[in-house]
């Protein structure tokens, strides 16, 4: 008993001078942010360094904070008032919160204090010390568990205003870190950092060696360096001579990563070209219909995509609004399946294989479906990504993939797999066949060609559907949005061949790249650009028409012969 007794009061001893050392380390963080009110430069100063030198990730946030002017002395306490607010008699008040844990600061009936704001001395930093606040922050963050921080504070490190106290830390980190990107990213910057000092130090060797090891890595972010280091040295030949090949080595890299994005992007845009397409290819191989309303099918299965995006943000919690998107796929689709269904039975039917006639009647339609949807939508609607479609794969270094156009690539793989099995594998598939090649003997042999009309252009507009949700991942949601895309998507039908698969396959993806690829081409000191580039496309599919007029797959049987 007397052995458990005296174990009790030996813990009871050790938790209070622990809950002692806590106090005081408080204290003394307490007592440091007092003195970044100080008149006083240097004071201000070491107040930082020592705040930072503590590790404390409590700070984190009190940096920002500070550096944001939300730091206020109230009664000789350092507060924080994040946001004001008013009260009946249009007083400004402050609620406060704890400096460090953030917590609501109480009186003595444990209601949060809220003085007015005019009882507040504001902490207001000057532009050195929000930079020596912001290397501060970097120098607390670089050791935060959050991967996502860690990144972002490594990357900054190497970022002017340079801080040289990050040196150390970066190199541990460039060495120890589980996560490959933040290795890289710390020896960037590190890097960086370097030839920093050195030019500072004008050690012009240990600069160069750093430089090249820069360029030996493959940093990006080496470019403006280099770029500035050669105007500072353009007096010193041979140094001069150095930085230039240095120069021209990671712009050759850049212009590799550069034609690398440029190709993705084309494929991704080339993805929403060939799903367009398929259904234009199908109708109008089927039916001879030049449907000019197939971009306003994008355009419905955009905005189908926004009001399954609102209905989410209204009924449901900010944890299940990723699901949104896998709801507004599906619904896309049978929303464009469903106008598509009623285009055709109270327009379309009665002009098939007429194409001037259904051009001119559908083009009407489009007009009066983007009207009516700028009358109820406006003309610009934002719709957010999910979650898990943000940020892209880092294939190299500079060179990212982002995961919103991964996507898309992705839908139109499966778009082209269900449509090879559901016309090249099923019953159906091979009645559409029949009624394309030759529609009387189709109908002679029991098929019922209405049905058959009606379902394929149904499905072709629903994959337009399919097509404007995609969209809303890389762009904004318009009523006009269609226009964009229906004479590339026609361009791909004629340039592919009439109802051939793999010939919008072909002339989706190299329409896409070539676009891609024009857009940031510079002639004889002409930007090229997105207009010029697609005018250029158009000219070259015109001299392609003219040597191969049946496209790159021409059609077989009847429909070839019409």
């Amino acid at each position: 008993m007397y052995k458990l007794f005296t174990f009790f009061i030996f813990l009871m001893h050790f938790l209070s001078i622990n809950a002692e050392d806590v106090n005081s380390n408080d204290s003394d963080l307490l007592n440091n942010m007092k003195l970044l009110v100080s008149d006083d430069d240097d004071i201000v100063s070491n107040a930082i360094n020592n705040l930072a030198k503590t590790g404390d990730p409590r700070l984190e946030d009190f940096f920002e904070f500070y550096r944001n002017s939300s730091l206020y002395i109230w009664n000789d306490k350092i507060v924080v008032c994040e946001e004001t607010i008013e009260d009946e008699d249009f007083n400004e008040l402050a609620p406060l919160i704890t400096p460090l844990d953030k917590q609501p600061i109480l009186d003595i009936t444990g209601i949060q204090v809220k003085p007015d704001i005019f009882e507040l001395i504001e902490v207001s930093p000057s532009r050195k010390h929000r930079i020596e606040a912001r290397n501060a922050l970097i120098l607390l963050t670089l050791s935060s568990p959050n991967n996502e921080y860690r990144f972002s504070a490594v990357k900054k490190s190497g970022m002017p205003p340079y801080n040289y106290n990050a040196i150390p830390v970066l190199k541990i980190i460039q060495n120890n870190d589980t996560i490959e990107k933040i290795r890289f990213t710390a020896k960037e910057s590190f890097l960086l950092l370097s030839v920093s000092l050195a030019d500072t130090n004008k050690n012009k060797d240990q600069m160069i060696k750093y430089l090249e090891q820069l360029v030996e890595i493959n940093s990006l972010r080496s470019i403006p360096v280099i770029e500035s280091l050669k105007k500072k040295y353009n007096n010193d030949k041979a140094t001069e001579v150095l930085l230039s090949k240095l120069h021209s080595k990671i712009i050759k890299h850049q212009k590799f990563i550069n034609q690398i994005t440029y190709v993705f992007q084309g494929l991704s845009l080339g993805s929403i070209l060939i799903i367009m397409a398929l259904g234009l290819a199908i109708t109008f191989g089927l039916m001879g219909i030049i449907n000019m309303a197939h971009g306003e099918l994008m355009m419905i299965g955009g905005f189908s995509t926004y009001i399954i995006q609102e209905i989410f943000v209204r009924n449901f919690s900010a944890e299940y609004f990723d699901y949104y998107f896998l709801v507004a796929l599906p619904s896309s689709f049978i929303i464009s399946f469903i106008v598509g269904l009623i285009i055709e039975f109270t327009v379309v039917q009665k002009l098939y294989r007429r194409p001037l006639e259904s051009l001119l009647a559908t083009w009407g339609i489009s007009i009066i479906l983007i009207q009516t949807t700028r009358l109820i939508f406006g003309d610009n609607i934002g719709v957010n990504s999910p979650e898990f479609l943000r940020g892209g794969y880092e294939l190299m270094n500079g060179l990212i993939l982002p995961y919103n156009r991964l996507f898309i690539i992705l839908m139109c793989i499966v778009s082209l797999l269900i449509i090879y099995y559901l016309f090249g594998r099923t019953s159906l598939g091979l009645k559409v066949k029949a009624t394309m090649q030759n529609r009387d003997m189709a109908t002679a042999l029991g098929v019922n060609t209405r049905a058959v009309d009606r379902f394929t252009f149904a499905f072709g507009s629903g994959l337009a559907g399919i097509a404007g949700c995609c969209l809303t991942l890389i762009g904004g949601v318009t009523p006009d949005m269609g226009q964009n895309y229906i004479v590339e998507s026609f361009l791909v039908v004629v340039t592919g061949g009439v109802g051939e698969l793999l010939g919008v396959i072909f002339s989706g993806f190299g329409i896409g790249i070539l676009t891609k690829i024009l857009e940031p081409m510079n002639i004889a000191g002409f930007d090229i650009g997105a207009i010029w580039s697609k005018v250029l496309v158009l000219i070259f599919v015109v001299i392609f028409i003219q040597f191969k007029p049946s496209g790159l797959f021409p059609p077989k049987g009847r429909l070839a012969d019409d």
